[in-house]
This record gives C-alpha cells, sequence and structure tokens, in this order.
C-alpha cells in the first residue's frame, strides 16, 4: 500500500486534473428539449447536452428550473454544473435507469444505475449550489415491504438488499480524475456518492440531506469502495446509514477481486445524522489502508463516532489508519470495533430446499474458509478526541485468533455516562488520555495483552 503523502498528493491531483473540466463553452439543455418543469421527462435532451459539451470540452449548465430525468451518463471532459435555484430530480420509475454491470454492497452484479453516472470516464466535474435529488421515498417504502412482509419471515434478511433494486444518486465507476464540489444531495433512494473501482477523486463542501420526507434504509452518505486516491472534505451530512465509509468487497467476491481501498483521505466533515461519524466496513475484504481523517465533527443522535466493523467471513486487513482532531457531541458510542457484525445481513444462507435462486445469492452464501474469512486490524492512532454527552466510551470486540493490535491514543478528553469494555486488544497504548464516567465506571479490558496507560 502506498503512503499517506502519496495519498494526499493523488487528491490534489484530483482538483488540479477537474479543473481543465470547467473550461469551455457552456451547453443548456434547454437548447436540447428541455423544459425544466418537474414534471417532463427530460432524460434524452439532458443526455444530447453531455454528448455534445462532450465533443468539444466543456459545461452542461441546468439554471432555473425542475429537470425531472432518469439516469444520465457524464463524459469525459464534462462539467456537469447545477446553478441555485435548480434541481435535478429522480424519476421514480425503475425503466428510467438502465441496468449495468457494477457492484453492490461488495459483490459484482448487474445493477441500476444511478441518477448521475460517471461510468469508465477521466476529466469530470459535477458542481454547483444546486440540487439533486433522488426523490426516493417510493424505493425506501418497497425495501420496507419486501423485507418485512416477504424476506424476513424467511429467514432472508441477508438476500433483501440485493434484491429491491433501488438507485443510487451519483456513482463513479471505473473512473478517474473526478470532482464532486458544492451541490445540495437530497432523498437518494439507495447510497448518495459511491465511488467504485476509481482513482484520484475529490468529494468537497457537498450537502446532504437524506432523511426528508422519511429514514431511507441504506442511504449511505460516501462509500469509497476499493478506490485510490480518494479526498472527502468540508461536506455536512445527514443520512439514514453510513456517513461516509470506506469498503473493499464482501466474502467469497470480494476475496476474489481483491481491490483494496487506500491513500483516502477524509477531513472536516460535519455528521449531524447516520450509522456513525466515519466507518470501515463491513465490506473488508480486500483490505483497507493509509488512510486519514483529520477534524470533523460528530453531533447528538449518531450512535459511533469512530465505527469499524466487518464479520468472520469478510476476510481482508485493516491497515495504517491515522485519526485525529474530532469533535463528537452527545453520540452513542466514541469508539466501537464490531467484528461479527449484524449476523442476519453478514451471513449468507440459502434456506434449505430453495431452488431457481438469482446467481448473486449463490455468490453471496460461498462459503469461505476460516483462514481467509478472518478479517484484521492494527496499526491504528487516534488523538486530539473531545467527546461531550456520550452514552459510553468503548465497544470493541474481535476474534481471538484475530487481536486488534498496535493501537495508539493519545490525548482524549472525553465526558461518557459508562467506560464500556475493550476485548482481543494487543499493544494499546493510551496518553494523555481522560475518561470522565457519570457511572465510576472504567474501562473493563478482556482478553487482552500489553494494554498500557488506560485510566
Amino acid at each position: 500500500m502506498r503512503t499517506l503523502a502519496a495519498g494526499l498528493w493523488l487528491g490534489l491531483a484530483a482538483c488540479a486534473a477537474c479543473a481543465a473540466c470547467a473550461a469551455g463553452a457552456e451547453f443548456h439543455p434547454s437548447d436540447f428539449g428541455a423544459r425544466g418543469d418537474g414534471k417532463t421527462l427530460d432524460t434524452a435532451a439532458i443526455q444530447k447536452t453531455i454528448d455534445a459539451a462532450a465533443k468539444r470540452g466543456g459545461t452542461v449548465v441546468l439554471a432555473g428550473g425542475t429537470y425531472l430525468s432518469g439516469a444520465v451518463f457524464l463524459k469525459s471532459g464534462v462539467n456537469l454544473r447545477i446553478e441555485e435555484g435548480a434541481t435535478l430530480v429522480g424519476s421514480q420509475r425503475l425503466a428510467d435507469y438502465p441496468i449495468l454491470e457494477t457492484r453492490v454492497a461488495g459483490v459484482e452484479m448487474k445493477w441500476p444505475a444511478a441518477l448521475i453516472n460517471v461510468y469508465q470516464q477521466h476529466d469530470v466535474s459535477l458542481s454547483g449550489k444546486g440540487i439533486a435529488d433522488g426523490d426516493g421515498k417510493v424505493w425506501w417504502d418497497l425495501y420496507w415491504k419486501m423485507r418485512r412482509e416477504d424476506y424476513e419471515p424467511k429467514g432472508l434478511r441477508w438476500a433483501v438488499d440485493y434484491d429491491c433494486q433501488r438507485p443510487r444518486l451519483i456513482q463513479i465507476y471505473r473512473s478517474e480524475n473526478v470532482r464532486v464540489e458544492g451541490l445540495t444531495l437530497k432523498r437518494s433512494g439507495f447510497w448518495t456518492v459511491h465511488i467504485c473501482y476509481s482513482r484520484h477523486v475529490a468529494v468537497e463542501a457537498i450537502t446532504i440531506r437524506n432523511n426528508e420526507g422519511g429514514r431511507g434504509p441504506s442511504t449511505d452518505g460516501v462509500d469509497i469502495d476499493s478506490s485510490n486516491g480518494i479526498t472527502v472534505a468540508n461536506c455536512d451530512i445527514e443520512c439514514n446509514d453510513d456517513a461516509i465509509c470506506l469498503k473493499a468487497g464482501r466474502d467469497a467476491d470480494g476475496l476474489r477481486v481483491a481491490k483494496p481501498t487506500e491513500n483516502v483521505t477524509i477531513r472536516d466533515n460535519t455528521v449531524r445524522a447516520g450509522a456513525a461519524g466515519v466507518t470501515f466496513g463491513s465490506e473488508t475484504s480486500g483490505g483497507i489502508g493509509n488512510v486519514q481523517v483529520l477534524g470533523g465533527r460528530v453531533l447528538a443522535g449518531v450512535p459511533v463516532g469512530i465505527l469499524f466493523k466487518s464479520a468472520s467471513t469478510r476476510g481482508g486487513t485493516i491497515d495504517n489508519i491515522r485519526i485525529r482532531d474530532l469533535v463528537m457531541e452527545g453520540v452513542g458510542t466514541v469508539f466501537a470495533v464490531a467484528f461479527n457484525w449484524n449476523p442476519s445481513y453478514s451471513y449468507a444462507k440459502i434456506p434449505e430446499g430453495m431452488k431457481n435462486v438469482p446467481s448473486y445469492w449463490r455468490v453471496l452464501a460461498e462459503p469461505v474458509p476460516p483462514e481467509k474469512g478472518l478479517p484484521h486490524l492494527r496499526n491504528v492512532a487516534i488523538s486530539d478526541i473531545r467527546a461531550t454527552g456520550a452514552r459510553q466510551a468503548f465497544s470493541v470486540a474481535s476474534y481471538k485468533d484475530s487481536p486488534l493490535a498496535n493501537f495508539k491514543f493519545d490525548d482524549w478528553q472525553i465526558e461518557v455516562r459508562s467506560a464500556g469494555s475493550i476485548q482481543n486488544a494487543e499493544n494499546w497504548e493510551f496518553t494523555e488520555t481522560q475518561i470522565h464516567t457519570a457511572d465510576g465506571s472504567r474501562v473493563a479490558v478482556k482478553d487482552s495483552t500489553g494494554v498500557t496507560g488506560l485510566p
């Protein structure tokens, strides 16, 4: 894996490369037949505009209206700018999103395109002060209906996430030198910004508001998936699942693909709602490394500040993680490691006697031998953490054969209700750490060696 310095350089390179996208002529969808009235489907007109801009290199400008659209595909050398007062809103018809080869929650499979796609392109920019709105409640309701009425009663909790097709808001797939900046992203049907198999991508100063009109399942904020040289900075996120998440494939399929996520910088973001302030996993099969999280706030109601999650069939190694200068207010748990996370979702088992199942079910249920299935986490440094009003400090556990190795905690000043527990730790060093507990408890350390300096 490359160094953190390399990751910073790659992020800067993305910014410089994408600056060129903004140059050139402006192209307006209204000139190609777009109505912008929120009722007429403008997909074809917007795509014609993008294709015209791609021939010369230039900017497609959405201004002054509501543009109803299915999937559109940005091309190399094109900047899509959604101006203040303009909204690109997603169609609620699945037929308006072509089925493509992609990756969904760690498994390669066919799935509907996103509303905005950068698919096998380079030097692309998506910017502006306008709005991209997935109008996703129809997809949220469909998911909950399928899950509660059909899948959970049959023991298929793990399958419904893959069977219930829901469009993402933005997908960047097998692309490089891409920048997403300034936009407000709302009500995604599924993940909001999915960066998959891509390099040199910068996501900066976006606002995500996915909890308007409900709380949609799997409405992650930014997912970095088997990608290299990624920066996520100065974003303001409110969603109903992982806010900023690093992923690298699930189980047998992720081990087959074996593409890591590495050289990532996450800087000065605010998380108002979501599963955690920053999440590693649960798809860890290809490995995650050389990540730095610098500054940021995690606000009241977020269940976890810093979360590492995986499962005994995932495999992969998370290595060389640096986190510093986070402020947490009213979170549930400050720091958590859950390596047997959500078993009903994490472990796929096809019920005996069930026939004619989708091919990806068999991929999901393919056995992973224990020597490949255990995830590993090591070489983590977390410093300058401030937390007030938290429920507990630690909820940490791994496996006996995969201890959490070589952690350094420095300058923690946290106020919590209770201290919590640490299990399966190896060589954990605490310095300048104060844990103030309302109930007077101290951190329970179990099945661990070399834990020093813990107050």
